[in-house]
């Protein structure tokens, strides 16, 4: 739980910074840029994420022969896949935005998806949310109606249930967590799909450049490392984080097997908490913030101590 709590603070501390700073900014520009929309709304995404994940673990920790109905168990089941698929989904948007502002291509679909990429964010943004939702609903539907004897199952010594009912309703949560898991696996590849092409676009301006023999410091080389930096960053996590998830699914409904869900959620939160403040050094205004935060800390505290 100690663990889990500073975990929890962190990445609390970090998303929220990344929201604050962008609607402060909002409020006083009376207007927001797409990418800081973007940020924004993964950052809140990723608030409710962790406490999802938070709420779970200490729900094994502090009360784990809990009975659980499957009301309950449904209604966990439907926030962690929403903000789990959420937080996926705008993290792929970041990566296509940073795909679509940067890389240099001439194809006409590639145009025109630049052009008009400032403004569909919003429409994208609550596109994926309405997608997010409506997978959440489905798979929580499809989730066995007897799931919660899994759970029970597991603290009851002299069980009187048939063992059939039990397994049937293993089965069917399997099936169901499983879609899951697999659904998160397309925009993963989006994402990958974005970050070859940034790497083509790349090594085509790199090569460019070579013939043009410019000496001259590069910006363009410049925005797609930084780029690159932050897709593979969020790609790496989201491997870590996916099997993890995947751990603890499984798990879940397993006998003897609450220290692997746990410990896979423990794992699980250094990819919400660790992508942000990746994000954060990479965003100037962002960077330029949290260094303005921690002169102003730093020499409070050391006001204070004199």
């Amino acid at each position: 739980m100690i663990i889990a709590v500073g975990e929890f603070s962190v990445g609390i501390l970090g998303n929220a910074f990344i929201g604050l700073v962008n609607c402060m900014d909002w409020i006083r520009n009376k207007k927001i840029a797409s990418i800081d929309l973007i940020l924004t709304s993964l950052a809140i995404s990723r608030i409710c994420l962790l406490c999802i994940i938070l709420f779970d673990c200490s729900t094994l920790v502090l009360n784990p022969a809990d009975q659980t109905t499957n009301t309950e168990m449904r209604t966990f089941s439907f926030f962690w896949i929403l903000t789990n698929h959420v937080s996926v989904w705008f993290a792929t948007c970041l990566s296509i935005f940073y795909f679509l502002k940067i890389a240099n291509f001439f194809h006409p679909l590639f145009l025109w998806m630049k052009w008009r990429i400032d403004r569909g964010i919003p429409r994208i943004l609550l596109l994926c949310l309405a997608l997010s939702v409506f997978i959440s609903l489905l798979v929580t539907e499809n989730l066995n109606g007897d799931c919660s004897l899994c759970a029970n199952a597991k603290w009851e010594r002299n069980l009187t249930l048939d063992k059939l009912r039990i397994n049937e309703a293993q089965h069917a949560s399997y099936q169901a967590w499983n879609s899951v898991n697999l659904l998160t696996l397309f925009p993963f590849s989006v994402s990958l799909i974005s970050f070859l092409f940034l790497i083509l676009s790349l090594w085509r301006h790199i090569r460019q450049m070579k013939l043009t023999a410019s000496g001259c410091r590069d910006p363009s080389r410049d925005a797609h490392m930084g780029a690159i930096k932050a897709i593979i960053s969020f790609l790496l996590l989201f491997i870590s984080y996916y099997f993890c998830f995947l751990i603890a699914t499984s798990c879940y409904f397993m006998a003897e097997n609450d220290l692997a869900v746990i410990i896979s959620e423990l794992i699980a939160l250094i990819y919400p908490i660790s992508h942000s403040f990746i994000l954060i050094l990479g965003n100037n205004k962002l960077r330029q913030e949290s260094l303005r935060v921690l002169y102003k800390v730093t020499h409070t505290v050391k006001g204070r101590n004199f």
